[in-house]
């Protein structure tokens, strides 16, 4: 019986230690991509528009599933107003008038989809394509580091008041609202002034707004533009994105958990399309030192580059880093992987290499898979006191050169994909 009982606890622990070791990445018992993600969405028939929004919506309104939105040109949520919106609403963004919808500081969106009922925004062409329309711009009255606090959303919005375009503030529990199991799709029109909308921006953002379960697919800007604010991301998607996949600014104050970044060589622009874009501000004259500077802390993401060859990919330089830290950037990354990718991240050239810079710069316990390098300062190929550092075991960082079938569940599969880790045949499970 002694002998029965011993044999179960050395079976606990071992296994305990082996699920132990697993969890990296993306993470749940279940597939939590299943249900309401669309990685085709170019297949799905949304239906024709059967109400117009425009201008300005400054009354409490709700939308309903049984009808389907059209976005007409820029559209603002203003005046304190809250915008709910049913589950399975479809909303549309028009493509000759680049509809966009924003929530202004003080407004709020209740966009809470379910698991078998997301909410949907998508282009209204019969053949979509990356940047048919403009984007989601939330607005809030959080902290950013921009010299007085405050600023004004610049992508050549149409808005009827500059006050519907202002962010930032001292309120770090700003309240926006809650986006919960929704799509975003063909997304980042381009301008001539301004360059190219992203999916989803989140300025000023505070700590009691609610995202999770949000799905962003072929954007050709950022898929998340993070300036400023204190928020928390959980499962957010991004696929297949022309540019970053999230970025940070302007002294965001941003913890990401849970989620996914999927890039392809053949969609992504060479120039600058990385998993992980994170800055702290463009120019030292608009930045308020005595203010919070960007601070970016991701537990369990899955970074992953999808090619059908790789090497012949980073050769004619179709990939990129997946990670960019900016000078001044405080940085965590945790129990993440990071596949394909050349380098998996590249520090700024501003960033001095010493103790105290690298004390805000922590890359643990992750697993780095099939790159051409590692960890490198920006135009230093030359890296070996980067890799003794991170390679030390005091980060229990794991390097490896597995396949994505010897990888992932089942990275290929088109239409249910599975992005969780193996390790030895066994699936990063731990419940979350």
């Amino acid at each position: 019986m002694k002998k029965i009982a011993l044999t179960i606890l050395l079976l606990i622990i071992t296994l305990s230690n082996v699920f132990g070791q697993q969890e990296k990445g993306i993470i749940g018992y279940e597939n939590w991509l299943n249900s309401w993600t669309e990685f085709k969405p170019n297949k799905v028939d949304y239906g024709k528009a059967t109400q117009i929004l425009s201008g300005e919506i400054n009354k409490d309104t709700k939308l309903y599933k049984s009808e389907i939105y059209l976005l007409s040109g820029d559209v603002f949520v203003t005046d304190s107003t809250t915008l709910s919106i049913e589950p399975g609403t479809v909303i549309m963004g028009d493509y000759k008038t680049k509809g966009s919808l924003t929530i202004s500081n003080g407004s709020t969106i209740i966009a809470e989809g379910k698991n078998t009922d997301p909410i949907v925004f998508t282009s209204n062409r019969s053949v979509k394509k990356p940047g048919d329309w403009g984007g989601i711009f939330i607005l809030g009255d959080a902290p950013t580091n921009i010299t007085g606090n405050k600023s004004i959303i610049n992508f050549g919005l149409n808005a009827r008041d500059a006050e519907y375009l202002k962010y930032g503030g001292d309120n770090v529990e700003s309240n926006s609202g809650i986006l919960k199991y929704v799509r975003i799709e063909y997304a980042g029109k381009r301008t001539k002034s301004h360059g190219y909308f992203n999916a989803l921006t989140l300025a000023g953002v505070g700590n009691t707004t609610s995202f999770e379960h949000v799905m962003v697919t072929y954007c050709e800007g950022n898929s998340v533009s993070i300036l400023g604010g204190e928020l928390i991301l959980n499962k957010i998607i991004s696929y297949k994105s022309s540019s970053n996949d999230y970025e940070a600014n302007y002294g965001a104050q941003c913890q990401i958990t849970n989620s996914l970044a999927v890039k392809s060589p053949y969609v992504s622009r060479p120039e600058a399309s990385r998993c992980l874009n994170i800055l702290n501000n463009n120019t030292l004259e608009n930045t308020d030192l005595t203010k919070k500077q960007t601070s970016f802390d991701a537990n369990n993401l899955t970074l992953i580059n999808i090619s059908n060859d790789l090497e012949y990919d980073i050769k004619v330089g179709l990939v990129n880093e997946a990670i960019y830290v900016g000078n001044s950037v405080t940085f965590r990354i945790n129990e993440s992987v990071i596949s394909g990718f050349n380098p998996a991240a590249i520090l700024d050239k501003k960033i001095i290499i010493n103790n105290d810079s690298l004390e805000k710069i922590v890359f643990t316990n992750n697993y780095f898979n099939n790159c051409n390098g590692n960890i490198f300062i920006k135009d230093k190929r030359i890296n070996e006191d980067l890799e003794n550092w991170y390679g030390s075991r005091a980060f229990d960082n794991v390097y490896s050169k597995g396949p994505d079938s010897e990888t992932f569940i089942d990275a290929k599969n088109q239409k249910k994909p599975d992005y969780r880790l193996i390790i030895n045949k066994i699936v990063a499970s731990r419940k979350d």
